[in-house]
């Protein structure tokens, strides 16, 4: 209950506020979920930013009901906590998953938590309005606002996504780390997200603010005075004489009189002295991130809000086309099934939200074309024909890092060819980008490989030329399919059904083993159960868990509807297909593919981790790819929890996680999942020791569980994960990149396995130029080498226009060690900022008198100058915030 001693007034221009507030009893603002061990019952940085972006979510929602569903209706929210496959559900209906969604989110949540780790940020004053530098930090905040926009409509939603966590992150610890609270205020800033208008009344230099503090606790040693301020941390800068320190065990500066602190960080008063009003300054935090979730809605319009934050089930449609004389067959097909997909899928939920199309031939590769709108991108396709060219290889795997860079994760890339690829080097970066990105690659090659004179009989081919393509598949959970022209448009069909919500299921063992059955697991929760094969198959059978077979014979059969084309085949099981454990047992000349998929809405997000438990702001600091030789944490965020395969069933499970050596199958270990948080989450923790990841190499992931009625589930990682040689750290500034101006790049190396001579080597695309002191590094265990880089951005570089640095390390001596890459993505912007958050005229100010009704407290008030406007949501502690909005 919200009792009348805490009343929360208007945000900003408010006219209508409704509140039911069901808070825990503490709250605290370190980075994610982890930081819950540290500090149980905690409202954490990832609390705040993904409850905010859920209510303006459900917001747009609301506004924009959907076709072919009935409209949301806000009563069936209020007092329940919001979650992603819930809203997913009443809007777009059941069966299609939050995944992508979900994923945005993280990555917003995970930016936003890497602002206390990266060396770059960690200690800027600031980043988190520390040290009363409450106008730098208005500035700096502003900036990455801007940044957000400037990359969100240049259609880089995962730098855009950096931007808005870094800026989440210094808005939320305004109120933590501020006095805003301690006097008094009950509602965010008013200006704080307005650049036309000062800040008043801050506290100077010669203004003495805190008194000394002894004990953990420190609830009264703010001075008796009305000016805002920040508390001091650490040496940098110095606290001067009289001024509040953040406090907490690690902040140095707390033990300078006057001793203590003012920061609300957490619950534990070790951390935080002024730990009783985290509750205060966590409603303020949520409610500015709202409103600046709301103010970028605003800015970007519901669509490019939409793609922001991936509010779709859809998938993005991404080709790279080989444009060579040869490929006209190809092409064709490639235009017939993106017409296919736009016409089937047009106003559906699983209409394509991003197009992306990237050409290529010798020695030739792009532009990369990327729209959101289908027409533009049919009409720019369909301008492609084959041309000129003709003798292998081409450059493949530049134009599929091109499309990798632009391409949203999580999405599907189709490459079509009849080459394979002059520029091999890229091989080990591509797999990297490709996990990095969470994309899934598939060739469709035609294109004999065991062909060894070249199209045009200019050289002698490489019967094992097309190896890159084979790599590139196996990391990114792709495959590669060799046919031919005349069966070209029919195999490329995989292009529409591979865009659906698919899993892949895992096979035991996952190659073929000559006269040994594959076996797979069908639970209540598949649909649409499909196995592909190619190769040179002479015969195969599918037997049910029933017993039942389907042989090779094209057609209907008992079990499902066999396709042949050529080499290719495709059975489609007849749903619903009987759950329990299936086998297929092939005969073929070589080794050919088998692919198991189907439909689901029950799936899994995974990520790594370090775990900080010994500074200021524990947590877990995100990593893309587990460590050789470190502790690292595994984290799983479930995806349709609400699935049943029988109405009252109860939720589904998954009780451990199995490692398997890729491409072999070999077991690696087991380890148990435990829950992190609310278990309606749905997010499970494993620690994996370092002797389970000790050699580094392809590995991948398998969830073991339970549905409701007992029956087995088994869900596989899409793409295989990587243990990485070392850890390479790459910190670029934390604003963005000024045409005619050089920007410092950080670099850090650390080894926690063995001994490592490593070559140090650094692509940027565009080719910017850059210098680095930093070309080898020779590491024992447990030692770190730093390094610089200078980036020079030329005066002709394209405003508002994305860069990609590439640091790879490679071992000086092991070949079969793989390299370890990193990826940094940077900004383009004018020298001097247009205020695109600006509007033309001052906030609207509002005075409000409060009324309460049992446990919902309803603020009323006039907007001078203005009328209310949307209605705007917001929650507290997962509850339901209804405030409608006067006209920014």
């Amino acid at each position: 209950m919200l009792s009348a001693e805490v009343p929360l007034s208007h945000l900003g221009p408010s006219v209508l506020l409704l509140l039911q507030l069901l808070l825990p009893p503490t709250s605290a603002f370190f980075p994610n979920i982890w930081s819950l061990l540290a500090a149980p019952g905690s409202i954490t940085h990832q609390d705040l930013t993904e409850e905010a972006a859920l209510n303006v979510t459900l917001q747009l929602f609301l506004e924009q009901p959907p076709p072919n569903q009935p409209p949301l209706r806000l009563e069936d929210y209020l007092g329940r906590t919001l979650l992603a496959d819930d809203l997913f559900a009443a809007y777009f209906g059941p069966g299609f998953p939050s995944r992508r969604f979900r994923a945005a989110l993280g990555e917003v949540s995970r930016a936003n938590a890497a602002q206390d780790f990266l060396p770059t940020s960690r200690n800027d004053p600031d980043l988190h309005f520390d040290a009363e530098r409450l106008s730098q930090g208005r500035t700096r905040l502003m900036g990455a606002l801007q940044e957000t926009l400037v990359a969100a409509r240049a259609l880089d939603h995962t730098l855009a996504r950096q931007r808005l966590g870094a800026a989440l992150h210094a808005l939320q610890d305004f109120y933590s780390h501020s006095n805003w609270v301690e006097l008094g205020e009950q509602q965010p800033h008013p200006y704080l997200l307005w650049p036309r208008q000062e800040l008043w009344s801050l506290a100077q230099v010669g203004n003495p603010t805190c008194s000394d503090c002894e004990e953990l606790s420190c609830p009264g040693n703010l001075l008796g005075f009305t000016l805002l301020t920040s508390g001091y941390f650490g040496t940098h800068p110095p606290k001067p004489p009289g001024k509040c320190s953040h406090g907490g065990h690690f902040d140095q500066s707390s033990s300078q009189p006057p001793r203590g602190g003012i920061n609300k960080d957490s619950t534990s008063p070790g951390f935080s002295p002024h730990h009783m009003m985290h509750l205060q300054a966590a409603k303020l935090a949520l409610l500015a991130s709202i409103q600046a979730f709301s103010l970028l809605r605003s800015r970007l319009g519901d669509s490019g809000f939409s793609r922001l934050l991936d509010i779709t089930p859809a998938s993005s449609l991404s080709f790279v086309l080989d444009t060579t004389g040869s490929m006209g067959e190809e092409i064709n097909a490639a235009k017939i099934q993106a017409r296919h997909i736009m016409e089937q899928r047009q106003g559906s939920p699983m209409e394509p939200v991003h197009y992306i199309l990237v050409p290529f031939h010798d020695p030739e590769f792009g532009p990369v074309f990327t729209t959101s709108d289908p027409h533009s991108f049919w009409q720019r396709l369909n301008e492609i024909h084959a041309l000129g060219g003709g003798d292998e290889p081409e450059m493949c795997l530049s134009a599929l890092e091109l499309a990798l860079l632009h391409t949203p994760p999580l999405s599907d890339i189709f490459v079509f060819t009849d080459a394979s690829p002059k520029d091999a080097f890229l091989t080990n970066r591509v797999e990297s980008l490709s996990q990095e990105r969470r994309c899934r690659v598939t060739f469709l090659v035609t294109e004999d490989p065991s062909r060894v004179q070249g199209r045009a009989r200019r050289e002698v081919l490489s019967p094992v030329r097309f190896e890159p393509y084979e790599a590139v598949a196996l990391a990114s959970g792709g495959e590669v399919i060799f046919t031919k022209d005349q069966h070209i448009r029919d195999v490329a069909a995989i292009v529409g059904e591979s865009m659906a919500a698919l899993v892949t299921l895992p096979l035991e063992p996952p190659v073929i083993v000559p006269g040994k059955p594959l076996v797979f697991i069908v639970d209540g929760l598949l649909q649409k159960v499909t196995v592909r094969m190619h190769g040179e198959i002479s015969s195969f059978w599918i037997k049910n868990p029933t017993g039942i077979f389907q042989s090779q014979e094209e057609g209907m059969g008992p079990l499902g509807h066999t396709h042949r084309f050529g080499q290719f085949w495709m059975v489609t099981m007849t749903d619903p297909p009987q759950t329990g454990t299936w086998e297929i047992q092939v005969t073929a000349e070589g080794t050919p593919r088998v692919r198991v998929q189907a439909q689901t809405s029950l799936d899994f997000l995974f990520h790594f981790g370090i775990p900080m438990e010994d500074g200021p702001h524990p947590g877990l600091y995100p990593l893309t790819q587990p460590v050789a030789g470190l502790q690292t944490q595994l984290l799983v965020e479930v995806i349709g929890l609400g699935s049943r395969g029988n109405p009252g069933d109860s939720p589904p499970h998954f009780s451990h996680v199995i490692l398997r050596r890729v491409p072999e199958g070999t077991k690696l270990g087991q380890v148990p999942l435990e829950p992190l948080g609310p278990p309606e989450r749905g997010v499970l923790t494993a620690s994996l020791p370092p002797t389970l990841l000790s050699t580094p190499g392809p590995f991948s992931l398998e969830l073991i569980g339970q549905d409701g009625g007992g029956q087995g589930l088994h869900r596989i990682t899409p793409q295989p994960c990587t243990v990485a040689p070392v850890l390479l750290e790459l910190s670029g500034p934390p604003g963005f990149l000024a045409p005619g101006s050089k920007a410092l790049l950080t670099l850090r190396i650390t080894s926690f396995s063995v001994p490592q001579d490593l070559d140090i080597r650094i692509s940027v695309n565009p080719n910017f130029a850059f210098t680095s002191n930093l070309s080898r590094a020779h590491l024992g265990l447990n030692e770190s080498a730093w390094g610089c880089l200078w980036l020079e951005v030329p005066d002709s570089a394209a405003l508002d226009s994305m860069v990609m640095v590439t640091v790879t390390a490679l071992d000086r001596e092991v070949s079969l060690m793989p390299p370890t890459h990193a990826f940094l993505r940077l900004l383009v912007l004018a020298q001097t900022l247009q205020d695109q958050l600006s509007a033309s005229s001052g906030p609207v100010v509002t005075t409000t008198t409060p009324v309460f009704h049992s446990s919902t407290l309803v603020t009323q008030g006039r907007a001078r100058g203005g009328k209310a406007g949307r209605p705007w949501w917001g929650t507290v502690g997962g509850v339901l915030l209804l405030l409608t909005l006067a006209s920014w």
